[in-house]
Parts: C-alpha cells; sequence; structure tokens
C-alpha cells in the first residue's frame, strides 16, 4: 500500500512508520518539519499535501495535539488552539482526502485515553478525543467507494510516560501494531484501544 502517515516524526509515528515499512507498504512521512510538511490547523497546507503527494491508498494521522490545563485555566484560545490542531485537523485529513484515496482506500486517526478516561488537567484533550471518536463512527457511514476510517486510541505511550517522569506505559512498538491490523483488515467505524 502507498501510505501518508501525518505525524510520522513523533514517538508514535514513528513506530507505526517502522510497523508498516517493516511490512512492506511504501510510508510518505508528513509532519511540520518533514520531508512533506503539514500543518494540521490549515486546511490549505492540507489541501497541499495531498496535491503534492497524489494518489494513495491509506493516510494515517498520528498527529494533533491540544492544550493541557485545568478546566478554570483554559482561556477561548485553549479551546480554539485544540478544536483547530486535534479534531479539525484530522477532521480536515479526512474530508480533504477523501478524492485523493483510491476505491477501498483506508483512513486512521488517533485518538487517546484521555477521551475515555480523564485526569486532572485534560479537559480540552478529553473533549477532542471524544468528538474525534465520534466522527468516526459518523463518517464510516458516509464515506464512499468503499474507503473505510477507524481510530486508534492509545493509553499512554511508554517512552512518552518516561519524559514525563511517570511510570508505566504501552511501548510504541506494541501500539503500532494495531495501526497495521486496522489497515491490512476490513471493518470501519471502530475505535480501537490498545493496551
Amino acid at each position: 500500500m502507498r501510505i501518508l502517515l501525518v505525524g510520522a516524526s513523533g514517538t508514535i509515528g514513528k513506530a507505526v512508520a517502522t510497523a508498516l515499512s517493516t511490512k512492506g507498504h511504501e510510508v510518505l512521512a508528513a509532519s511540520r518539519h518533514g520531508a512533506h510538511k503539514v500543518d494540521l490547523q490549515n486546511a490549505d497546507s492540507i489541501r497541499a499535501l495531498y496535491k503534492q503527494v497524489g494518489k494513495l491508498d491509506a493516510v494515517v494521522s498520528c498527529s494533533g495535539t491540544g492544550a493541557w490545563k485545568p478546566l478554570p485555566e483554559l482561556q477561548d484560545a485553549d479551546f480554539d488552539f485544540s478544536l483547530a490542531n486535534k479534531l479539525m485537523g484530522n477532521v480536515n485529513l479526512v474530508r480533504l482526502g477523501v478524492e485523493h484515496l483510491n476505491d477501498g482506500g483506508s483512513f486512521i486517526v488517533t485518538t487517546g485515553v484521555f477521551g475515555r478516561e480523564p485526569i486532572p488537567g485534560v479537559t480540552a484533550l478529553a473533549m477532542v478525543n471524544g468528538g474525534l471518536e465520534s466522527f468516526v463512527r459518523g463518517a464510516a457511514l458516509d464515506l464512499p467507494r468503499g474507503i473505510r476510517i477507524n481510530a486508534v486510541c492509545p493509553p499512554f505511550i511508554k517512552e512518552t510516560a518516561e519524559k514525563l517522569g511517570m511510570p508505566g506505559g504501552l511501548p510504541a512498538t506494541e501500539n503500532a501494531k494495531a495501526y497495521v491490523e486496522l489497515l491490512e483488515g476490513k471493518q470501519t467505524g471502530q475505535v480501537v484501544v490498545t493496551g
């Protein structure tokens, strides 16, 4: 498969790129600073990326973030950033990418544990992760030409937890297996919780 991987330079993205390449897939790496540049908050940047890479069999997004602040500290700009980046950035990857996917193609987006099990200080992230999961379920009913969409919902990734001085977490290589299974499977509208 010819796969566009957005967020390829991050911890999850690097592991997914390795897992897909090992299975013989052609991976086109995209990020803010990579070979294929993209800014998720800018729909024109997403359009330009699709124009640059041409026809694809799949788009995998391991990208998107939001504000990490308790609710009383969240400002309008924090919500605007979270919605524009994690939620609408991924929604735009899908809606603008449909015409660039071959029949039977696949989209996979990454949500996150905070949409299901929030901790203090992640209200905005919980909101956008939950919204993205709902989008996947709804979009699966509307996508044409046999195109599928699914999401991976990882827990804390071990490498990220270690950087934050926290214990535990799922190794990124283990989490990456879910992306491969979804790409090579037939399911759509699913949110796969890893770990």
